[in-house]
């Protein structure tokens, strides 16, 4: 039986060990982004943090990256290059306003209640605006609040975190970030209410159908977060 010969090696670059081929085969083949742990548990227990951070390096200017999403490691697509990929048919997935708001409140204050989610908005949360969510793989539970009645508390996914391109939540877009893309409106409003300051000033609130007056802030897709009050 003829043995296997490793193709040659092209000038200036580096040979990967073992271990480096190992992690990258077992994350190509896998179905579903993996920790670092798991891939130490898959492969005997083996350190795998530097293989990781040297296949995230040499993948960094080809046309398949590896990147680290949530703590779960996967490949994809050069950004660059997406423009290549838009040949087939996308499925959308239009949320509802409600959904909207809920995703935000979920992703800026997590973990947290639907009761701590209803005072934010204002008003009741149903029961099927967290299980679309929930069944889009962006918001899970994430146990119980060690307070009397024990309420269920939410947080978001890993997949939330890949969808939208943020490696933690520590990157999503702050006060300065919302305000300067127009994201806010108004700005003092919505902000002194989010942080849990005094009543926002009467001028420049609008009225919703319900007669309650709202500070909105507006999501990208145009979709308003709105947090609701009696009016005075």
């Amino acid at each position: 039986m003829n043995a296997h010969v490793a193709p040659p090696v092209e000038r200036g670059e580096t040979v990967p060990d073992d271990l480096m081929r190992a992690v990258e085969a077992t994350l190509f083949a896998s179905e579903q982004p993996m920790s670092a742990d798991q891939l130490s548990s898959y492969l005997a227990g083996a350190d795998v943090r530097p293989a990781l951070a040297a296949l995230e390096e040499h993948y960094r200017h080809r046309g398949i990256r590896l990147v680290e999403r949530g703590k779960r490691w996967q490949f994809q697509t050069a950004p660059d290059l997406a423009h290549l990929l838009r040949r087939e048919k996308e499925q959308l997935r239009r949320l509802s306003r409600a959904a909207t708001e809920v995703l935000a409140i979920v992703a800026y204050h997590e973990p947290v209640s639907r009761a701590e989610i209803e005072a934010i908005r204002g008003v009741q949360t149903a029961s099927g605006t967290l299980d679309v969510l929930m069944e889009a793989g962006w918001v899970r539970v994430a146990g119980r609040r060690e307070v009397p009645g024990r309420p269920v508390i939410y947080a978001t996914t890993p997949e939330f975190l890949s969808h939208f391109g943020l490696a933690s939540r520590r990157e999503l877009p702050g006060l300065d970030e919302l305000k300067a893309a127009g994201l806010l409106d108004p700005v003092d409003e919505a902000y002194e209410e989010l942080v849990g300051g005094q009543g926002p000033a009467e001028q420049g609130g609008r009225t919703n159908e319900a007669g309650e007056e709202a500070a909105v802030i507006t999501s990208s897709d145009s979709a308003p977060l709105e947090k609701r009050r009696e009016s005075a």
